[in-house]
C-alpha cells in the first residue's frame, strides 16, 4: 500500500524440525518466526490471517483464521509484534506466503502482504 499511514512489514525466519518430522511416513515439521512491524504512522490491530501454503507436489491450501497463535495484537506506529509458529508438509520444500487483516486506528482496513518464503529440510535442495 502508498499510504504512508498504514505501512506494515512482514519478515520471517524459518527452521526444520527434525524431531517433530517422520520422513518415512512424509511428515516434514517446521517452524517459522514472524515480525510484523508496524511502519505506518497509525497504530494497527492485527485482526485476521490467510495462508497459502504449497508442498513441493504443487498441492495447494489455503488457511484462514483469527488473528496469530490466539492474539489479535495492537501494534504500536514504529513497533513490532513477534510470534512462532508452524506447520507440517508431506514433501520436504514447500512455500508459504498469504496476508495479515489489519485494522488502524481511524478505522481503515487494509492488508499487510506476507510475502513467499521458504520451508525446506537441510540438503533437499542444491
Amino acid at each position: 500500500m502508498s499510504d504512508s499511514r498504514y505501512q506494515v512489514d512482514v519478515s520471517v525466519v524459518t527452521h526444520y524440525l527434525a524431531d517433530q518430522s517422520q520422513p518415512e511416513h512424509d511428515r516434514f515439521a517446521f517452524a517459522y518466526t514472524i515480525t510484523v512491524q508496524n511502519n505506518g504512522e497509525l497504530a494497527a490491530k492485527l485482526l485476521s490471517r490467510h495462508w497459502v501454503i504449497t508442498d513441493g507436489d504443487g498441492h495447494v491450501e489455503h488457511v484462514r483464521g483469527e488473528g496469530v497463535v490466539g492474539q489479535q495484537p495492537l501494534i504500536d506506529a514504529g513497533k513490532s509484534h513477534t510470534y512462532t509458529s508452524g506447520t507440517v508438509m508431506t514433501t520436504k520444500v514447500g512455500t508459504m506466503q498469504g496476508s495479515y487483516q489489519m485494522l488502524a486506528d481511524d478505522g481503515k482496513r487494509f492488508d499487510a502482504t506476507i510475502k513467499p518464503f521458504r520451508l525446506a529440510v537441510p540438503g533437499a535442495l542444491h
